[in-house]
Protein backbone atom coordinates (compact mmCIF):
# COMPACT_ATOMS: atom_id res chain seq x y z
CA UNK A 1 0.00 0.00 0.00
CA UNK A 2 2.66 2.58 0.78
CA UNK A 3 4.32 1.57 -2.80
CA UNK A 4 1.37 2.60 -4.36
CA UNK A 5 0.97 5.65 -2.64
CA UNK A 6 4.44 6.41 -3.10
CA UNK A 7 3.98 5.46 -6.88
CA UNK A 8 0.81 8.14 -6.90
CA UNK A 9 2.72 10.54 -5.48
CA UNK A 10 5.37 10.49 -7.86
CA UNK A 11 3.08 10.20 -10.86
CA UNK A 12 0.99 13.90 -9.62
CA UNK A 13 4.45 15.50 -9.14
CA UNK A 14 5.89 14.51 -12.03
CA UNK A 15 2.47 15.97 -14.14
CA UNK A 16 2.75 19.03 -12.32
CA UNK A 17 6.01 19.56 -13.21
CA UNK A 18 5.07 18.92 -16.68
CA UNK A 19 1.96 21.39 -16.08
CA UNK A 20 4.49 24.02 -14.53
CA UNK A 21 7.20 23.61 -17.97
CA UNK A 22 3.99 23.91 -20.27
CA UNK A 23 2.79 26.92 -18.16
CA UNK A 24 6.45 28.67 -18.31
CA UNK A 25 7.02 27.52 -21.84
CA UNK A 26 3.62 28.55 -23.51
CA UNK A 27 1.70 31.44 -21.58
CA UNK A 28 4.78 33.25 -19.22
CA UNK A 29 8.15 33.44 -21.92
CA UNK A 30 5.81 34.73 -24.43
CA UNK A 31 4.21 37.31 -22.45
CA UNK A 32 7.53 38.39 -21.15
CA UNK A 33 8.87 38.63 -24.60
CA UNK A 34 5.37 39.75 -25.84
CA UNK A 35 5.65 37.00 -28.63
CA UNK A 36 2.74 34.69 -30.10
CA UNK A 37 3.16 31.46 -30.78
CA UNK A 38 -0.22 31.42 -33.08
CA UNK A 39 -2.00 28.83 -30.61
CA UNK A 40 -4.56 31.86 -30.31
CA UNK A 41 -4.95 31.88 -33.94
CA UNK A 42 -5.57 28.73 -34.51
CA UNK A 43 -8.10 28.59 -31.78
CA UNK A 44 -9.93 31.11 -33.75
CA UNK A 45 -10.05 29.77 -36.76
CA UNK A 46 -11.48 26.10 -35.34
CA UNK A 47 -13.95 28.68 -33.85
CA UNK A 48 -14.73 30.13 -37.15
CA UNK A 49 -15.04 27.34 -39.04
CA UNK A 50 -17.51 25.74 -35.84
CA UNK A 51 -19.68 29.02 -36.31
CA UNK A 52 -19.83 28.39 -39.75
CA UNK A 53 -21.12 24.55 -39.74
CA UNK A 54 -23.53 25.82 -37.10
CA UNK A 55 -25.35 28.46 -39.32
CA UNK A 56 -25.57 26.36 -42.10
CA UNK A 57 -27.05 23.62 -39.51
CA UNK A 58 -29.63 26.39 -38.52
CA UNK A 59 -30.91 27.42 -41.69
CA UNK A 60 -31.72 24.16 -42.84
CA UNK A 61 -33.48 23.11 -39.75
CA UNK A 62 -35.60 26.09 -40.37
CA UNK A 63 -36.27 25.35 -43.62
CA UNK A 64 -37.51 22.10 -42.98
CA UNK A 65 -39.39 22.73 -40.09
CA UNK A 66 -41.20 26.07 -41.75
CA UNK A 67 -41.09 27.82 -38.51
CA UNK A 68 -40.02 31.23 -39.91
CA UNK A 69 -37.40 32.70 -41.54
CA UNK A 70 -33.88 32.69 -40.24
CA UNK A 71 -34.52 36.47 -40.56
CA UNK A 72 -36.88 36.84 -38.13
CA UNK A 73 -35.00 34.69 -35.70
CA UNK A 74 -32.08 37.15 -35.77
CA UNK A 75 -34.01 40.50 -36.43
CA UNK A 76 -31.94 43.24 -35.18
CA UNK A 77 -35.16 45.81 -34.61
CA UNK A 78 -38.04 45.93 -32.95
CA UNK A 79 -40.09 48.72 -34.94
CA UNK A 80 -39.75 49.64 -38.55
CA UNK A 81 -38.27 53.74 -38.59
CA UNK A 82 -38.83 56.49 -41.04
CA UNK A 83 -35.57 58.34 -40.88
CA UNK A 84 -36.84 61.60 -42.41
CA UNK A 85 -35.53 64.42 -40.82
CA UNK A 86 -37.75 66.94 -38.69
CA UNK A 87 -37.10 69.47 -41.56
CA UNK A 88 -37.87 67.28 -44.88
CA UNK A 89 -41.21 66.01 -42.76
CA UNK A 90 -42.92 69.10 -41.90
CA UNK A 91 -41.65 71.02 -44.27
CA UNK A 92 -42.56 68.85 -47.30
CA UNK A 93 -46.59 68.18 -45.57
CA UNK A 94 -47.59 72.09 -45.33
CA UNK A 95 -44.89 73.79 -46.83
CA UNK A 96 -42.87 74.62 -43.46
CA UNK A 97 -46.17 76.77 -42.13
CA UNK A 98 -47.69 75.61 -38.47
CA UNK A 99 -50.41 72.57 -39.04
CA UNK A 100 -51.83 70.57 -35.92
CA UNK A 101 -50.63 67.88 -37.65
CA UNK A 102 -47.25 68.57 -37.01
CA UNK A 103 -48.49 67.18 -33.33
CA UNK A 104 -48.89 63.81 -34.74
CA UNK A 105 -45.32 63.72 -36.14
CA UNK A 106 -44.12 64.49 -32.47
CA UNK A 107 -46.08 61.78 -31.21
CA UNK A 108 -44.71 59.25 -34.03
CA UNK A 109 -41.40 59.39 -32.86
CA UNK A 110 -42.39 59.68 -29.25
CA UNK A 111 -43.76 56.49 -29.23
CA UNK A 112 -40.88 55.05 -31.05
CA UNK A 113 -38.57 56.14 -28.92
CA UNK A 114 -40.36 54.40 -25.65
CA UNK A 115 -40.31 51.72 -28.08
CA UNK A 116 -36.72 51.35 -29.14
CA UNK A 117 -34.81 54.95 -28.47
CA UNK A 118 -31.24 55.10 -29.97
CA UNK A 119 -29.65 55.68 -26.41
CA UNK A 120 -30.96 52.29 -24.49
CA UNK A 121 -29.92 50.36 -27.42
CA UNK A 122 -26.41 51.67 -26.71
CA UNK A 123 -26.27 50.06 -23.22
CA UNK A 124 -27.76 46.34 -24.07
CA UNK A 125 -25.44 43.63 -26.34
CA UNK A 126 -24.76 43.70 -29.42
CA UNK A 127 -26.67 41.97 -31.64
CA UNK A 128 -25.92 38.57 -33.72
CA UNK A 129 -25.93 37.85 -36.77
CA UNK A 130 -25.37 34.41 -36.56
CA UNK A 131 -26.07 32.22 -33.30
CA UNK A 132 -22.28 31.82 -31.83
CA UNK A 133 -23.12 28.03 -29.63
CA UNK A 134 -23.18 31.03 -26.55
CA UNK A 135 -27.02 31.05 -24.51
CA UNK A 136 -27.15 34.76 -25.70
CA UNK A 137 -30.09 34.46 -27.91
CA UNK A 138 -33.91 34.10 -27.37
CA UNK A 139 -34.60 31.74 -29.78
CA UNK A 140 -33.91 27.70 -29.07
CA UNK A 141 -31.50 27.50 -31.86
CA UNK A 142 -30.14 24.36 -30.10
CA UNK A 143 -33.59 22.27 -30.38
CA UNK A 144 -33.43 22.78 -34.73
CA UNK A 145 -31.16 19.34 -35.04
CA UNK A 146 -29.46 16.80 -32.72
CA UNK A 147 -26.04 17.71 -33.97
CA UNK A 148 -26.40 21.19 -33.59
CA UNK A 149 -27.26 20.16 -30.15
CA UNK A 150 -24.66 18.00 -29.31
CA UNK A 151 -22.03 20.79 -30.77
CA UNK A 152 -23.96 22.98 -28.48
CA UNK A 153 -23.50 20.85 -25.44
CA UNK A 154 -19.89 19.90 -26.30
CA UNK A 155 -19.23 23.67 -26.49
CA UNK A 156 -21.03 23.83 -22.75
CA UNK A 157 -18.22 21.47 -21.51
CA UNK A 158 -15.51 22.93 -23.14
CA UNK A 159 -15.85 26.22 -22.07
CA UNK A 160 -16.98 25.61 -18.28
CA UNK A 161 -14.48 22.79 -17.66
CA UNK A 162 -11.61 23.21 -19.56
CA UNK A 163 -11.35 26.80 -20.55
CA UNK A 164 -12.80 28.59 -17.16
CA UNK A 165 -10.60 26.95 -15.18
CA UNK A 166 -7.36 27.52 -16.95
CA UNK A 167 -8.47 31.31 -17.69
CA UNK A 168 -9.06 31.37 -13.66
CA UNK A 169 -6.27 30.60 -12.67
CA UNK A 170 -4.18 32.74 -15.23
CA UNK A 171 -6.24 35.51 -14.07
CA UNK A 172 -4.86 35.40 -10.24
CA UNK A 173 -1.78 34.61 -11.19
CA UNK A 174 -1.53 38.00 -13.27
CA UNK A 175 -3.21 39.63 -10.62
CA UNK A 176 -0.58 38.34 -7.57
CA UNK A 177 1.81 38.88 -9.99
CA UNK A 178 0.64 42.35 -10.46
CA UNK A 179 0.67 42.85 -6.76
CA UNK A 180 3.83 41.54 -5.42
CA UNK A 181 5.74 43.22 -8.37
CA UNK A 182 3.95 46.74 -7.84
CA UNK A 183 4.76 46.52 -4.44
CA UNK A 184 8.52 45.19 -4.74
CA UNK A 185 9.04 48.19 -7.51
CA UNK A 186 7.44 50.85 -5.63
CA UNK A 187 9.85 50.69 -3.10
CA UNK A 188 12.84 51.67 -5.50
CA UNK A 189 13.83 55.31 -5.35
CA UNK A 190 12.05 57.73 -8.28
CA UNK A 191 14.19 57.27 -11.30
CA UNK A 192 14.86 56.05 -14.45
CA UNK A 193 15.48 51.95 -12.60
CA UNK A 194 11.93 52.27 -11.10
CA UNK A 195 10.25 53.80 -14.21
CA UNK A 196 11.94 51.33 -16.68
CA UNK A 197 10.79 48.38 -14.24
CA UNK A 198 7.58 49.89 -14.03
CA UNK A 199 7.04 49.71 -17.49
CA UNK A 200 8.01 46.20 -18.18
CA UNK A 201 5.57 44.86 -14.77
CA UNK A 202 3.04 46.44 -16.24
CA UNK A 203 3.16 45.60 -19.92
CA UNK A 204 4.10 41.97 -18.44
CA UNK A 205 1.06 41.02 -16.46
CA UNK A 206 -1.03 42.76 -18.90
CA UNK A 207 0.02 40.90 -21.74
CA UNK A 208 -0.52 37.75 -19.43
CA UNK A 209 -4.33 39.29 -18.53
CA UNK A 210 -4.71 39.40 -22.39
CA UNK A 211 -3.57 35.66 -22.70
CA UNK A 212 -6.66 35.13 -20.15
CA UNK A 213 -9.14 35.97 -23.05
CA UNK A 214 -7.96 33.51 -25.75
CA UNK A 215 -8.36 35.35 -28.61
CA UNK A 216 -6.01 37.58 -30.87
CA UNK A 217 -5.09 41.22 -30.97
CA UNK A 218 -4.81 42.66 -33.76
CA UNK A 219 -2.80 46.16 -33.31
CA UNK A 220 -2.84 48.14 -36.68
CA UNK A 221 -0.25 51.52 -37.72
CA UNK A 222 1.69 50.97 -35.08
CA UNK A 223 3.90 54.04 -36.11
CA UNK A 224 1.16 56.12 -34.87
CA UNK A 225 1.58 54.91 -31.35
CA UNK A 226 0.92 57.94 -28.90
CA UNK A 227 3.68 59.61 -27.61
CA UNK A 228 5.63 60.95 -24.42
CA UNK A 229 3.64 64.10 -23.21
CA UNK A 230 0.86 63.29 -25.48
CA UNK A 231 -3.33 62.32 -24.81
CA UNK A 232 -4.53 58.89 -25.72
CA UNK A 233 -8.33 58.97 -26.65
CA UNK A 234 -10.24 55.68 -27.49
CA UNK A 235 -13.91 54.72 -27.30
CA UNK A 236 -14.66 52.77 -24.76
CA UNK A 237 -16.73 49.28 -24.32
CA UNK A 238 -14.94 47.16 -21.64
CA UNK A 239 -12.33 47.82 -18.60
CA UNK A 240 -10.52 45.12 -21.14
CA UNK A 241 -9.85 48.50 -23.24
CA UNK A 242 -7.01 49.24 -20.52
CA UNK A 243 -5.33 45.65 -20.80
CA UNK A 244 -5.35 45.44 -24.19
CA UNK A 245 -3.74 48.73 -25.05
CA UNK A 246 -1.70 48.43 -21.70
CA UNK A 247 -0.11 45.13 -23.68
CA UNK A 248 1.42 47.30 -26.15
CA UNK A 249 2.51 50.37 -24.38
CA UNK A 250 2.55 51.84 -21.50
CA UNK A 251 0.08 54.70 -20.03
CA UNK A 252 -0.72 57.07 -17.67
CA UNK A 253 -4.46 56.29 -16.51
CA UNK A 254 -7.02 59.12 -15.75
CA UNK A 255 -10.19 57.44 -14.64
CA UNK A 256 -12.97 56.91 -12.32
CA UNK A 257 -12.42 55.46 -8.42
CA UNK A 258 -13.27 51.90 -8.56
CA UNK A 259 -13.97 49.78 -5.01
CA UNK A 260 -13.77 45.61 -5.14
CA UNK A 261 -10.92 44.32 -7.14
CA UNK A 262 -10.64 46.86 -9.61
CA UNK A 263 -9.88 49.32 -6.82
CA UNK A 264 -7.14 46.86 -5.76
CA UNK A 265 -5.50 47.02 -9.18
CA UNK A 266 -5.46 50.59 -9.11
CA UNK A 267 -4.32 51.05 -5.66
CA UNK A 268 -1.02 48.69 -6.75
CA UNK A 269 -0.73 50.60 -9.93
CA UNK A 270 -0.45 53.59 -8.17
CA UNK A 271 2.28 52.62 -6.20
CA UNK A 272 4.65 52.31 -9.31
CA UNK A 273 3.55 55.35 -12.04
CA UNK A 274 1.33 58.49 -12.26
CA UNK A 275 -2.35 57.97 -12.74
CA UNK A 276 -4.73 60.53 -12.28
CA UNK A 277 -8.12 58.92 -10.56
CA UNK A 278 -11.20 60.79 -9.24
CA UNK A 279 -14.50 60.66 -7.83
CA UNK A 280 -17.28 61.67 -10.73
CA UNK A 281 -19.47 62.92 -8.56
CA UNK A 282 -17.21 65.42 -7.12
CA UNK A 283 -17.28 68.59 -9.42
CA UNK A 284 -14.32 69.95 -7.56
CA UNK A 285 -12.04 67.26 -8.18
CA UNK A 286 -12.79 67.42 -12.52
CA UNK A 287 -10.95 70.74 -12.01
CA UNK A 288 -8.09 69.21 -10.32
CA UNK A 289 -8.14 66.43 -13.06
CA UNK A 290 -8.36 68.87 -15.78
CA UNK A 291 -5.25 70.87 -13.85
CA UNK A 292 -3.32 67.71 -13.23
CA UNK A 293 -3.69 66.95 -17.26
CA UNK A 294 -1.86 70.16 -17.67
CA UNK A 295 0.91 69.17 -15.80
CA UNK A 296 1.22 66.17 -17.36
CA UNK A 297 1.26 66.75 -20.61
CA UNK A 298 3.69 69.83 -20.04
CA UNK A 299 6.44 67.42 -19.40
CA UNK A 300 7.56 65.39 -22.59
CA UNK A 301 8.97 63.01 -20.94
CA UNK A 302 5.85 61.42 -19.21
CA UNK A 303 3.72 58.43 -20.34
CA UNK A 304 1.00 59.75 -22.48
CA UNK A 305 -2.64 60.11 -20.63
CA UNK A 306 -5.22 57.08 -22.19
CA UNK A 307 -8.83 58.83 -21.31
CA UNK A 308 -12.10 57.36 -22.11
CA UNK A 309 -14.18 60.69 -23.01
CA UNK A 310 -17.63 58.97 -23.49
CA UNK A 311 -17.17 58.61 -19.48
CA UNK A 312 -18.84 55.17 -19.75
CA UNK A 313 -19.33 51.74 -21.32
CA UNK A 314 -21.00 51.21 -25.12
CA UNK A 315 -21.88 48.35 -26.39
CA UNK A 316 -19.73 48.24 -29.44
CA UNK A 317 -22.02 49.11 -31.80
CA UNK A 318 -21.81 53.44 -31.39
CA UNK A 319 -19.58 56.00 -29.94
CA UNK A 320 -21.42 58.63 -28.02
CA UNK A 321 -20.32 62.22 -27.01
CA UNK A 322 -17.27 62.54 -26.02
CA UNK A 323 -16.60 65.38 -22.80
CA UNK A 324 -15.19 68.45 -23.83
CA UNK A 325 -12.97 68.76 -20.63
CA UNK A 326 -9.72 66.32 -21.78
CA UNK A 327 -9.91 68.52 -25.32
CA UNK A 328 -9.28 72.07 -23.57
CA UNK A 329 -6.08 71.05 -21.69
CA UNK A 330 -4.17 71.95 -25.35
CA UNK A 331 -1.84 69.03 -26.67
CA UNK A 332 -1.63 66.41 -29.17
CA UNK A 333 -4.17 64.56 -29.25
CA UNK A 334 -4.03 60.38 -30.24
CA UNK A 335 -7.33 59.12 -31.52
CA UNK A 336 -7.35 55.14 -30.87
CA UNK A 337 -10.10 52.76 -32.18
CA UNK A 338 -10.90 49.99 -30.51
CA UNK A 339 -13.57 47.72 -32.50
CA UNK A 340 -14.49 43.74 -30.69
CA UNK A 341 -15.60 40.59 -32.85
CA UNK A 342 -19.22 39.89 -31.18
CA UNK A 343 -18.97 36.59 -32.66
CA UNK A 344 -16.82 35.21 -29.98
CA UNK A 345 -18.11 37.00 -26.95
CA UNK A 346 -19.56 39.66 -25.51
CA UNK A 347 -17.06 42.15 -24.30
CA UNK A 348 -19.57 45.04 -23.65
CA UNK A 349 -19.94 45.72 -19.79
CA UNK A 350 -23.44 47.24 -18.90
CA UNK A 351 -22.31 48.31 -14.89
CA UNK A 352 -25.67 49.10 -14.12
CA UNK A 353 -27.01 45.49 -14.90
CA UNK A 354 -23.74 43.32 -13.80
CA UNK A 355 -21.03 43.40 -10.95
CA UNK A 356 -17.40 43.21 -11.61
CA UNK A 357 -17.52 39.40 -11.39
CA UNK A 358 -20.68 38.77 -12.94
CA UNK A 359 -19.28 40.64 -15.81
CA UNK A 360 -15.85 38.59 -15.35
CA UNK A 361 -17.21 35.34 -15.28
CA UNK A 362 -19.11 36.18 -18.56
CA UNK A 363 -16.13 37.33 -20.19
CA UNK A 364 -14.32 33.84 -19.22
CA UNK A 365 -16.67 31.38 -20.27
CA UNK A 366 -17.24 33.03 -23.49
CA UNK A 367 -15.12 31.12 -26.87
CA UNK A 368 -12.66 34.22 -26.71
CA UNK A 369 -12.31 37.89 -26.95
CA UNK A 370 -10.71 38.95 -30.47
CA UNK A 371 -10.18 42.87 -30.85
CA UNK A 372 -8.93 45.16 -33.47
CA UNK A 373 -7.33 47.79 -32.14
CA UNK A 374 -6.43 51.01 -35.05
CA UNK A 375 -3.22 53.83 -33.95
CA UNK A 376 -4.70 57.02 -36.00
CA UNK A 377 -3.05 59.68 -37.14
CA UNK A 378 -1.94 62.43 -34.16
CA UNK A 379 -4.58 65.62 -34.33
CA UNK A 380 -4.42 68.92 -32.88
CA UNK A 381 -7.11 71.78 -31.98
CA UNK A 382 -7.36 74.48 -35.37
CA UNK A 383 -7.16 77.91 -34.81
CA UNK A 384 -10.70 79.39 -34.05
CA UNK A 385 -11.64 75.61 -33.08
CA UNK A 386 -13.37 75.15 -29.82
CA UNK A 387 -13.34 72.12 -27.22
CA UNK A 388 -16.40 70.65 -28.64
CA UNK A 389 -15.96 71.01 -32.21
CA UNK A 390 -13.10 69.53 -31.53
CA UNK A 391 -14.09 66.38 -29.92
CA UNK A 392 -16.82 65.71 -32.58
CA UNK A 393 -14.09 66.28 -35.28
CA UNK A 394 -11.94 63.25 -33.17
CA UNK A 395 -15.16 61.23 -32.60
CA UNK A 396 -15.97 61.08 -36.16
CA UNK A 397 -12.47 59.27 -36.98
CA UNK A 398 -12.78 57.19 -34.46
CA UNK A 399 -15.90 55.92 -35.53
CA UNK A 400 -15.37 55.79 -39.10
CA UNK A 401 -12.09 53.70 -38.43
CA UNK A 402 -14.25 51.17 -36.02
CA UNK A 403 -17.16 51.03 -38.17
CA UNK A 404 -19.20 52.27 -35.35
CA UNK A 405 -22.49 54.68 -35.58
CA UNK A 406 -21.99 58.36 -34.69
CA UNK A 407 -24.50 59.29 -31.51
CA UNK A 408 -25.04 62.65 -30.46
CA UNK A 409 -25.79 61.88 -26.55
CA UNK A 410 -24.37 62.08 -23.52
CA UNK A 411 -23.32 58.56 -22.17
CA UNK A 412 -23.94 59.69 -18.90
CA UNK A 413 -28.05 59.21 -19.75
CA UNK A 414 -27.44 55.01 -19.06
CA UNK A 415 -27.76 56.70 -14.98
CA UNK A 416 -29.41 60.31 -15.61
CA UNK A 417 -32.18 61.53 -17.01
CA UNK A 418 -32.13 63.74 -20.43
CA UNK A 419 -31.31 67.34 -20.18
CA UNK A 420 -33.82 70.09 -20.35
CA UNK A 421 -30.99 71.50 -23.18
CA UNK A 422 -31.65 68.67 -25.78
CA UNK A 423 -35.20 68.79 -25.15
CA UNK A 424 -34.78 72.91 -25.91
CA UNK A 425 -32.86 71.95 -29.11
CA UNK A 426 -35.50 70.12 -30.62
CA UNK A 427 -37.94 73.30 -29.61
CA UNK A 428 -35.79 75.54 -31.07
CA UNK A 429 -35.18 73.87 -34.09
CA UNK A 430 -39.09 73.86 -35.16
CA UNK A 431 -39.32 77.05 -34.26
CA UNK A 432 -36.91 77.61 -36.73
CA UNK A 433 -38.72 76.22 -39.46
CA UNK A 434 -41.88 77.59 -38.84
CA UNK A 435 -40.17 81.05 -38.31
CA UNK A 436 -38.13 80.74 -41.78
CA UNK A 437 -41.00 80.23 -43.92
CA UNK A 438 -43.02 83.38 -42.39
CA UNK A 439 -45.84 80.93 -41.05
CA UNK A 440 -45.59 83.24 -37.48
CA UNK A 441 -45.64 86.55 -39.03
CA UNK A 442 -48.90 86.29 -41.23
CA UNK A 443 -50.61 83.96 -38.66
CA UNK A 444 -50.64 81.19 -40.84
CA UNK A 445 -52.64 78.04 -39.83
CA UNK A 446 -52.77 74.62 -42.08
Amino acid sequence: MEENREGHGLAEGKILSVGMILFVALVLLPSVFRVSLGISHFYVKIVIKMFEWATLQIEEGVKKQKAMALENLISTGIIQRDETPMEEEVVGRCRGCFSLADVMYFSKKACEAVAEDEVTRCFCSEELLSWNLLSRTNANLHHVSWKLAAVWVTGILIRYCLLLPFRVCLSVFSILLLLLATTVVGQFPNGRVKGWLSNQVQMICATLGVRCLSGPIHFHNRENKPQEGGICVANHTSPMDVLILASDGCYSLVGQVHGGILGLIQKSCMQTSQHVLFERSEMKDRHLVRKKIREHIADKAKLPILIFPEGTCINNTSVMMFKKGSFEVGGTIHPVAIKYDPRFGDAFWNSTKHSVMTYAFNVLTSWAIVCNVWYLPPMVKEEEEDAVHFAERVKAVIAARAGMSVLPWDGGLKRKKVKESFKEEQQKKYCQIVIENGSVGSGNVC
